[in-house]
């Protein structure tokens, strides 16, 4: 027997006649690309997901009038928030609609963007709530493989220090072009600003292409490890005003990025490379740099070493330091995960990406992105693997890094206890009915713009380049007591907190 609430509605058909429909309680299925949307939860004044959704069942003559934008009139629920241009695939929300007459979802659809897609719908019981009655939730994180690459795209110190060494790092080229090229350092002329680059760091040479395509010199790239890397991390770094020198001009941030039409396509994936004919011939093919240069790769080693820093994560911890404004002794900051595993790999558009996928019972502001940004850390050399033992501690606060949201999305949403108890009245909420569209939708938008981005706009070669102990002084505690409150004292400023460390020997 149902227990679906229902109102009842008149409406007028082309005929005259008047047909009467009823509310009925369902979960709405559906996946979207979050380029250009400040996150999936409505807020007033932004462009989100969720106020896209809002509109278009109204639109579709779902929600009446008297109710347009007042969602809790019509029981709205959502199995989970997402952040500013994060993406999902098996998002879920429920809700008291007018699903009749039929073609609800083809109504929906014709009233959203196309990287809006609804799925389908599940009549469910009256008492049903999308974010109550959903008891795990799966995120994907796709990482580029150079990502965890020590020897790939290092920050300025690091390549100085090995400069004379065995292991000798080259200065990324790729990322010292992007960050050249930012405007309102040097007035409005972008080649203005280039040649000036190419005047100070190629003793005088007059034209910048040449030496951008000739063979190895080893005389430019030495100079140009002098330089500094771009670092686009726009929490821990100020614009400076004055005169702005090439060697500073990377430091820059909170400027827009320009990207020229040489950049767009060219490859990110590496940024050891040896010489620009190689360089070249790789961005063309669209091939892993990271791999040709360097020689690394994501081998059964390098699996196994990531998925145990991985399962640090795993199990029921203090996530205060993995996300903002919450308090150690807040019980909001006590969150399960389930699983975090990292041994699959997938290549789109001739980038290899390493898929990380967690599961757990809910999620934090940026916890995902930031569990996955000291991860990398560890990976790449940058902290010890106990630095996450010590961030999961209750009184031990430290700052850790925060991967971009390009790779992060929403993959499903699971109703077990609730299936299990109505299933022998109810359909099944679940994503089963919709994979092969949600495969669809999932590579033709969220794939592709993870890769195309990751290509055009070089966004994770970049923040790599900001995993310093300059950026983040907490990444080289190695201490076993760790950095507690009573060694540390805060300071807030203009609601940014400034930790300075107290080092005890």
């Amino acid at each position: 027997m149902s227990t679906t609430t229902s109102d009842d509605e008149q409406c007028t058909t082309a005929e005259g006649t008047k047909i009467r429909y009823k509310r009925r309680k369902v979960a709405i299925f559906f996946a979207y690309c979050g380029v250009g949307y400040q996150g999936m939860q409505k807020n007033p004044g932004a462009k989100t997901i969720e106020g896209e959704l809002e509109e278009a069942l109204y639109v579709s003559g779902a929600v009446p009038e008297q109710d347009r934008g007042l969602s809790k009139r019509y029981d709205w629920a959502r199995s989970a928030r997402t952040d500013k241009g994060v993406s999902a695939v098996g998002q879920v929300v429920s809700g008291r609609f007018y699903i009749d007459p039929p073609g609800f979802i083809d109504r929906l659809n014709s009233n959203l963007p196309s990287q809006i897609r609804i799925f389908g719908f599940k009549r469910v019981t009256a008492s049903f709530s999308a974010k109550k009655f959903c008891d795990r939730r799966r995120y994907v994180y796709l990482i580029p493989v150079f990502a965890l690459d020590p020897c790939c795209h290092r920050d300025r110190e690091t390549v100085l220090a090995s400069l004379g060494s065995e292991n000798e790092l080259v200065k990324c080229l790729e990322c010292s072009e992007r960050g050249r090229k930012v405007e309102g350092l040097f007035g409005n002329s972008k080649r203005n600003l280039e040649q000036e680059a190419v005047d100070v760091e190629t003793d005088g040479s007059s034209n910048r292409t040449a030496v951008a395509n000739s063979g190895v010199a080893e005389n430019v790239e030495v100079s140009l490890s002098k330089g500094d890397d771009s670092r686009l991390n726009k929490e821990s770094i100020n614009d400076n005003e004055g005169k702005v020198s090439v060697e500073e001009l990377n430091y820059k941030t909170g400027l827009e990025t320009v990207v020229s039409d040489q950049d767009k396509v060219s490859s990110l994936n590496g940024g050891s490379e040896n010489n620009s004919g190689v360089l070249k011939e790789e961005k063309v093919n669209g091939e892993d740099t990271a791999a040709k240069g360097s020689g690394f790769s994501y081998g059964e080693k390098e699996r196994e070493r990531f998925n145990k820093i991985l399962k640090y994560y795993v199990g029921t911890h203090n996530f205060h330091n993995f996300t903002t404004r919450i308090k150690p002794e807040d019980p909001s900051a006590h969150r399960f995960i389930i699983s975090f595993d990292a041994s699959t790999t997938v290549v789109v558009e001739g980038m290899e990406f390493v898929k990380c996928e967690i599961v757990g019972q809910s999620f934090m502001l940026h916890q995902i992105r930031k569990m996955m940004g000291l991860a990398v850390a560890i990976m790449r050399n940058c902290a010890p693997e106990s630095l996450i033992e010590k961030a999961l501690q209750k009184d031990v606060s430290i700052t850790v890094p925060t991967a971009p949201e390009v790779g992060l999305y929403l993959d499903e949403c699971f109703f077990t206890s609730y299936n299990q108890k109505w299933k022998d009245t109810h359909e099944e909420v679940s994503m089963k009915a919709y994979e092969k569209e949600a495969e669809d939708f999932k590579m033709k938008y969220i794939y592709s713009h993870i890769a195309s981005t990751e290509y055009k706009e070089g966004t994770v070669g970049l923040w790599l380049h900001s995993l310093n102990h300059r950026n983040y002084p907490d990444l080289r505690i190695l201490d076993e007591e760790g950095v507690t409150d009573d060694k540390k004292t805060e300071i807030d400023t203009n609601d940014k907190k400034t930790e300075i460390e107290v080092v005890t020997e």
